[in-house]
């Protein structure tokens, strides 16, 4: 006769994968489904929707609310996109897939940012490229990010060159500015994160520092490499290589 005394099993721990994928999924509802409230209805407010505001002062509050939201999410967005590769939970989709839409759809995205800088941004797809084995999600996030960072430190007027071309087994996607650029020693720092390139007081750029190692993090993911190419006075090229479909 069994020993009513004896204490019932205690279930097996879940697995860390499982474990991180709920907290990513729960941190991802939580703090997107707020961010989303505030833009939304900080944009709805700023054009007036629901009829005109009296004090012009709110409806410019609300753009800088709006704004805050849109730099807010995109940090969330970078956050839980890193904790989710290094989780080993990216869940990317990998296939055969054309670069020209990932790239177009990069520098669409950018548009404003470039506008606001005039900074043009030249793509140049060789006709004799390859289908990319890849996630187009995360190239897209790639290229975004080097696209953004490029036109951030590119002179104002200046020109930031995307160059895809085949390179043996791999197809090369290379994003090139004509900035400052860097010493090539301080490129193993600045693919930490939370590491940016100039002085926090003195900076250009906005955001947490977390555009680079995100980038290589995909690379990895991806079966692929990030190499960066710079020097002081001589601008930067960050280069992606990723396996062709062959």
């Amino acid at each position: 006769m069994p020993d009513a005394s004896a204490a019932p099993p205690v279930a097996a721990p879940a697995p860390a994968y499982d474990q991180h994928r709920s907290f990513l999924r729960m941190a991802s509802h939580e703090l997107r489904t707020p961010l989303n409230s505030i833009i939304g209805f900080s944009e709805i407010i700023s054009q007036e929707l629901h009829g005109p505001i009296n004090d012009t002062r709110y409806k410019d509050y609300a753009g800088v609310i709006r704004a805050s939201g849109l730099k807010l999410l995109k940090l969330v967005n970078q956050v839980l996109e890193i904790a989710r590769m290094e989780a080993g939970a990216g869940d990317l989709n990998l296939s055969p897939e054309p670069a020209k839409p990932a790239v177009y759809a990069a520098i669409r995205a950018l548009d404003a940012e470039a506008n606001a800088r005039n900074v043009a941004c030249e793509p140049t797809i060789h006709p004799d490229t390859p289908l990319v084995l890849m996630d187009a999600r995360g190239l897209q996030t790639i290229l975004t990010n080097l696209i953004q960072n490029a036109i951030t430190f590119s002179p104002e007027g200046g020109e930031v060159e995307i160059d895809v071309r085949p390179e043996g087994a791999l197809v090369a996607l290379s994003v090139t500015d004509h900035g400052e650029g860097m010493a090539q020693a301080d490129i193993p720092r600045m693919l930490q994160p939370f590491v940016q390139g100039e002085n926090a007081l003195t900076r250009r750029g906005e955001g947490a520092g977390l555009g680079l190692s995100l980038v290589k993090l995909l690379c990895n993911e991806m079966g692929g490499t990030l190499s960066i190419r710079t020097a002081p006075g001589e601008g930067m090229t960050a280069t992606v290589r990723l396996p062709a479909a062959l």
